[in-house]
């Protein structure tokens, strides 16, 4: 079995939480965290609850946003990316700056995925049947409102087509299958 740490995505802003005194910094994080957490229990409602009402998405990408702008939009974007089999993702934080009205953080996140995802999203994978890690380099942008929602994202990836790691079925985490069996996408 493969290890793959989903929690990552928010271990490192509990660790920068713990050291933060700035009140309205660590509403901030909080914030984060929970739409970390929210992202990978698939919980939309949750994660809308982090947004204000008119989130503004920008995912920059060689010059071109290609973000959701509003919330129909942006809650169909994360229906969309549940359903497609794509959304299990882990984000280790290798740098985290916070100010009063921001969060920012950048580091290398992984995908666990089909090949079919990783050929829509890029990726020379030689196998649309397989599964593999996919790996993008990835800094968002986080603004806030001043009851500590968030604005949307701005979030700039790199990815390398070529920064793929094949996973074989047996190596599969149980979630993983039980994700894709769930979404109707069985392995």
């Amino acid at each position: 079995m493969i290890e793959f740490d989903r929690s990552l995505g928010w271990k490192a802003l509990e660790d920068r939480l713990a050291a933060t005194v700035s009140p309205r910094q660590r509403s901030l994080i909080e914030t984060v965290i929970a739409h970390s957490k929210a992202e990978c229990a698939y919980d939309l409602e949750g994660l809308m609850a982090t947004l204000v009402e008119d989130p503004q998405y920008h995912f920059w990408s060689f010059g071109a946003d290609r973000g959701p702008k509003g919330q129909q939009a942006v809650r169909d974007y994360y229906t969309a990316f549940v359903a497609s089999g794509g959304a299990v993702i882990s984000s280790p934080k290798e740098r985290i700056i916070v100010d009063d009205m921001s969060v920012c953080h950048e580091g290398t996140l992984t995908t666990l995925a089909s090949g079919k995802i990783a050929t829509v999203r890029g990726y020379t994978v030689p196998d649309g049947s397989g599964h593999y890690l996919l790996r993008m380099r990835n800094t968002v942008l986080w603004t806030f409102d001043d009851r500590a929602r968030a604005y949307g994202e701005d979030a700039y990836s790199v990815i390398l087509p070529d920064a793929w790691e094949p996973v074989e079925t047996s190596e599969l985490p149980d979630f993983y299958v039980e994700y894709l069996t769930k979404i109707g996408h069985p392995v």
